[in-house]
């Protein structure tokens, strides 16, 4: 079922894209090639004792980007012309970094008490710590993201320049370093500890899923419950790209992943190439906001609100599920619309089949949420589905991440472990988390910046001031800086960016500050598939030998009915039903009739939204059908009784001309 249908050259661009989200790393053979993975081995299990055993704070987060710059800079090159080559430099700056965590972690207590003057030692290894993970966040995400990092370097140390509201009183060098490399608020902020503890600790158990087979089996699921009917494949690529990223949280592996299978079948069933490869990136993006993983910005949002990660994904399941009901939605109209051919697709197994063999797959992707409902810490809980997930996979040999030829001595010992899916799983979670944790080291300066600087309460109280303290303004505000930020650097850091500067705006008028984090934290999400850096779009417009931007534009028309779900949740208070209330201990005290309420509003008007971007509904509609349609999805995504009003008359009206077109449509068809 799950045959790959991609030719060499499109694999080749693909291959190019995937690089370009996780960084182009170096593809070495020999002797330097087993160090490199023993290496990579060697830090997922030093983080998976750590999530068991208790290592300190400093420690740990210290370790943790030694560990990444090490493997970055024996990794990634530091120009394409010198791939899979080791150079001296790229030696010198792994050894370096080992050196500069050795300095900060036998200095012990007195190290960080110094950090408001620093002495000439700790400036010089600080230095060039912030000048190592510059490069690091160059070779893995690009120039963008460092000159937006370097910016804000040069904002502390010469703001005193600028005029008012910008200006501050300044920092020197000692200063600036002392702060970032020797207390945890800038390097070793919130950004490192969320990578070093929760983001880490997902990869490796997303790594786990993929070398026990559950990917291949989500997939050959997906196509086996919801195939037969033309509407099943549409349907099928938004239940896989759900099963398949919920482990995953990348946008682009589950585009690639899924596409490459179900793009022949868009295909023949009569979808257009562009829209086929827009349908495919949009089931992508909602990768990155499913449970039980979402993207590495939902650890960051506990980490920042000081909650739970369980409250995170309670907030985030009827976003969710509003997401794919559009995507759904939208599905089901491509068929009317494009006169799709009813064509089946014989599975290999049915899906009862399947389940009965390979069970435990759903057992893993569920056993995290389990383990936190029974009280475990998501870090206690992730080290625990990662471990059933390594045992159950021990149930059939298919499976086994430790072959059976092995345990029955038919291998060599060591030479077998080596090329287990053991030692792949464990090397694929750290190499997969070495341009996040880049990111994330680069970002811990920003955030440095904004506290040290206080430039987020600055920022907030100009954003207020030019949106006249209204708060729709403000959030419109809001989501373009979001937006505009998200052009140019990868989800995770434009969430932190916006997260330290633009959410105290709204939280100063009013909003809750979760649904002000959920809210930043959706839009940054959208610019997944936005150009310059629509890298899921890219991907399916080369899978569907479509035209990219032609392909993105039909992503956003696929994505753009959840666009106006977070302004529900900060517009009113009532909003925030739709996050659940934030915790499970408002959500036991809530109104449950508001949160019904505003769930059914935000259903039909994400349908009104569908019908209205597509052009089509029950039959073609007209312009006026059409703009009724748009008007009422907006004024129900406003959450206030008159709006609510406008939005249901509006959409009850065409639904009564659609019928009426339909009926009147269906005599001539059967004549």
């Amino acid at each position: 079922m799950s045959q790959s249908a991609i030719d060499s050259a499109t694999q080749e661009k693909l291959d190019a894209l995937i690089k370009q989200e996780e960084g182009d790393s170096n593809n070495y053979k020999g002797i330097f090639a087993i160090f490199l993975t023993l290496m990579a081995v060697g830090m997922s299990l030093f983080h998976l004792y750590a999530a068991y055993s208790i290592v300190p704070t400093q420690v740990l987060r210290t370790v943790h980007v030694s560990f990444m710059l090490f493997l970055v800079f024996l990794s990634f090159p530091m120009l394409a012309r010198y791939k899979n080559q080791v150079k001296w430099w790229d030696v010198i700056c792994a050894l370096l970094a080992i050196y500069i965590a050795y300095y900060a972690i036998a200095g012990g207590d007195d190290f960080g008490d110094r950090n408001t003057a620093p002495d000439r030692m700790d400036v010089v290894w600080g230095s060039i710590l912030i000048l190592l993970i510059l490069e690091a966040v160059r070779r893995t995400s690009g120039a963008i993201l460092v000159s937006v990092t370097i910016l804000f370097l040069l904002y502390a140390l010469f703001g005193d320049l600028l005029p008012a509201p910008w200006t501050h009183k300044g920092y020197s060098v000692d200063r600036l370093v002392g702060f970032m490399y020797m207390t945890l608020e800038g390097i070793y902020g919130t950004a490192v500890d969320v990578s070093a503890t929760l983001i880490i600790l997902f990869t490796i158990f997303g790594a786990f899923l993929q070398f026990t087979g559950a990917g291949k089996f989500f997939i050959d699921f997906s196509f086996a419950a919801m195939g037969g009917k033309s509407s099943g494949v549409g349907r099928t690529i938004v239940l896989s790209s759900f099963l398949l990223g919920g482990p995953s949280g990348s946008g682009v592996a589950t585009t690639v992943t899924v596409g490459s299978v179900a793009a022949p079948m868009l295909d023949k069933v009569g979808y257009e190439k562009n829209a086929a490869g827009g349908l495919l990136a949009a089931g992508g993006l909602g990768a990155i906001i499913s449970p039980p993983v979402l993207g590495a910005a939902a650890f960051l949002i506990a980490d920042f609100l000081k909650i739970s990660y369980l409250d995170v994904l309670l907030m985030s399941i009827i976003p969710t599920i509003l997401f794919y009901l559009g995507l759904f939605t939208m599905v089901e109209i491509d068929v009317r619309k494009y006169g799709m051919k009813a064509m089946h697709f014989e599975a290999v197994e049915s899906a009862w089949s399947l389940s009965k063999k390979y069970w435990f797959h759903f057992f893993s992707l569920i056993s995290i949420v389990l383990f936190m409902l029974m009280g475990f810490t998501p870090v206690m809980a992730v080290l625990w589905a990662t471990i059933i997930s390594a045992l159950t996979s021990m149930l059939r040999r298919d499976t086994a991440i430790i072959p059976y030829e092995w345990f029955m001595g038919k291998q060599p010992i060591l030479k077998g472990l080596y090329e287990s899916n053991l030692t792949k799983a464990l090397a694929s979670g750290s190499t997969g988390v070495l341009a996040i944790a880049a990111t994330c080291a680069g970002a811990g300066l920003i955030v440095g910046t904004v506290v040290l600087t206080g430039l987020g309460l600055k920022f907030s109280s100009i954003v207020i001031q030019y949106a006249g303290g209204s708060l729709l303004l403000t959030a419109i505000f809001t989501a373009f800086i979001v937006w505009i930020v998200g052009l140019a650097v990868p989800v995770t850091a434009s969430y932190i960016i916006c997260a330290v500067i633009a959410a105290p705006a709204l939280i100063n008028l009013g909003v809750p500050a979760f649904a002000a984090h959920m809210f930043i934290f959706y839009y940054a999400v959208l610019s997944e598939v936005s150009p310059p850096t629509a890298l899921s779009p890219f991907a399916a417009a080369a899978i569907c030998k479509g035209n990219p931007y032609k392909t993105t534009l039909q992503s956003w028309k696929y994505v753009a009915p959840a666009i106006l779900v977070p302004f529900m949740f900060v517009l009113d208070k009532s909003g925030v039903s739709l996050l659940l209330m934030g915790s499970t201990t408002a959500l036991a005290e809530a109104n449950w009739m508001e949160i019904v309420w505003s769930t059914l509003t935000a259903i039909v008007g994400i349908v009104a939204l569908a019908g209205g971007l597509q052009g089509w509904f029950i039959e073609k509609t007209n312009i006026v059908e059409r703009t009724l349609m748009i008007v009422s999805g907006v004024a129900l995504a406003y959450t206030s009784p008159t709006a609510d009003m406008i939005g249901f008359a509006g959409f009850g009206l065409v639904l009564i001309l659609q019928f009426f077109k339909y009926f009147k449509a269906k005599p001539k068809a059967s004549t």
